[in-house]
């Protein structure tokens, strides 16, 4: 194992020394903490252009933004790690939205004449029920009958997606507010509410982000995802129970995509079918901003944490300054680009062979 890490680092080491001479060491730090960095430059240059950017509350308004897209980079990374792809997740996002929208409206029962306000945490078991559903038959479909990653989740992203406007009729589900007589008080403590000044987003965000690093650092599946992502065929002829690994890690991706539908639809008081759209594309900027290889078996939580916020804060950045949302577009795919050229130059195409 040890050789494989050494033989990588020394390709890598190999392509940037070849480019840049004398100076590689210091582009192999800069590679390295790209998101850092760019993230900092971000700050210091929109705090110039506007004097409300770099306020307290901004930033805690900003990052609220990025939760959403940090829940949905945090199961995409855990895909990627394993050298797949999850296009389904901005779909997930929205169909999980509907499903709550749908249980906090009320439950009709025609034949007992009653309407059944499901308490909130039924809602919220039921929706990452079903997101982790979703993921399960991702994960099935890439592991058992070997439907290419992105194929699966592209059909899984259209299902998904014609589902929620089943469900609705193309319509938007606009009372949230359940009935509390019946136990079922609403999500708006989920949109709105704070626990010492900082948004319940950013915490549900943080509380997962802890969880998967642990994952990853502190336990088998963490080692056998990494290994299993790195090179397929050695891990499991090494014993790793990669097809339990695939599943998995497509069942993660599918309940943070059911997180990330819980808290949009609380911050917007409403759950409509097209939420999430395109959010799968930012979710995949944000990990390949944060360093990791779509290839497989490289990334972390917190360099896709970083990559969200780059990708959070540049296009919150953006909106104050007043540029159309057109640019916007623009900027996030440019970023998209130069993210994975600065990848390509930082692995040197070794990944696979290491």
């Amino acid at each position: 194992m040890t050789d494989v890490t050494t033989n990588k680092k020394q390709g890598s080491g190999g392509l940037i020394a070849s480019i840049f001479g004398e100076n590689a060491n210091l582009v192999q730090i800069l590679l390295e903490g790209r998101a850092f960095f760019a993230l900092i430059a971000i700050i210091i240059i929109f705090s110039i252009l506007s004097p409300n950017y770099a306020t307290v509350s901004n930033f805690l308004i900003m990052a609220n933004h990025v939760a959403i897209f940090g829940l949905l980079s945090i199961g995409m990374m855990l895909v990627i790690l394993n050298g797949g792809i999850d296009l389904s997740v901005g779909s997930v996002l929205g169909l999980t939205g509907v499903f709550a929208g749908f249980l906090m409206q009320g439950v009709e029962l025609e034949a007992a004449g009653v309407i059944l306000y499901p308490p909130v945490w039924a809602v919220v078991v039921l929706t990452l029920g079903l997101g982790a559903f979703v993921g399960a038959v991702n994960g099935v479909l890439v592991a058992y009958f070997r439907v290419p990653a992105f194929v699966a989740t592209l059909g899984s992203l259209y299902v998904a997606r014609g589902v929620a406007l089943l469900m609705t009729n193309g319509l938007t589900f606009n009372n949230l507010s359940g009935n509390e007589s019946l136990g079922n008080t609403g999500f708006d403590w989920l949109g709105f509410n704070r626990i010492g000044g900082v948004p319940i987003g950013v915490i549900i965000l943080a509380v997962v982000a802890i969880a998967a690093g642990l994952l990853l650092s502190r336990t088998a599946f963490g080692r056998w995802l990494y290994s299993s992502g790195g090179n397929e065929r050695a891990a499991e002829l090494s014993g790793v129970p990669v097809k339990k690994v695939q599943i998995t890690v497509y069942v993660l991706s599918g309940m943070c995509a059911a997180i990330a539908g819980l808290v949009l639809s609380s911050q917007l008081t409403s759950a409509g079918p097209t939420a999430g759209t395109t959010y799968e594309l930012t979710a995949i900027a944000a990990v390949v901003v944060g360093g990791a290889s779509l290839m497989g078996g490289r990334g972390t939580v917190r360099g896709t944490l970083l990559g969200a916020f780059v990708i959070g804060f540049l296009s919150d950045g953006l909106v104050i300054i007043g540029v159309s949302s057109y640019w916007q577009t623009v900027f996030t795919g440019a970023v998209i680009v130069l993210a994975v050229m600065l990848n390509s130059i930082q692995y040197g195409g070794k990944a696979k062979k290491g």
